[in-house]
């Protein structure tokens, strides 16, 4: 089964089987704040998650992550959580410093 563990929020983790959602849908339908400025359309980099592990389980970055690369606004080891879906078996993604909110408490 398909899961997305949060690390710096306490290791949430979030089960499910429809592989056709984008990571962002998934963890927002679960009740957890994550930024999006450009309501998830992939005009920014707001949404944007640090992959700790299981990177290679997703989507193929999709055109608007290869752009954001392109200027330096996405690292290697950043994906979009509007662009992209997890195929299979777990990812571990980190809350970036500059897309935290203040009303949440992170672990670290």
């Amino acid at each position: 089964m398909p899961k997305i563990v949060i690390e710096n929020l306490f290791n949430r983790t979030i089960n499910f089987t429809d592989t056709s959602r984008k990571v962002i849908e998934l963890i927002h339908e679960n009740n957890i704040d994550w930024m999006h400025a450009c309501g998830k359309k992939g005009r920014c980099t707001s949404c944007k998650m640090i992959m700790v592990s299981g990177q290679e389980n997703l989507s193929s970055p999709s055109d608007r992550e290869i752009y954001f690369r392109k200027l330096k606004r996405l690292g290697p080891n950043e994906r979009l959580s509007c662009q992209c879906s997890l195929l299979d078996g777990e990812i571990c993604i980190r809350v970036a410093d500059i897309n935290k909110f203040p009303h949440l408490e992170y672990s670290e």
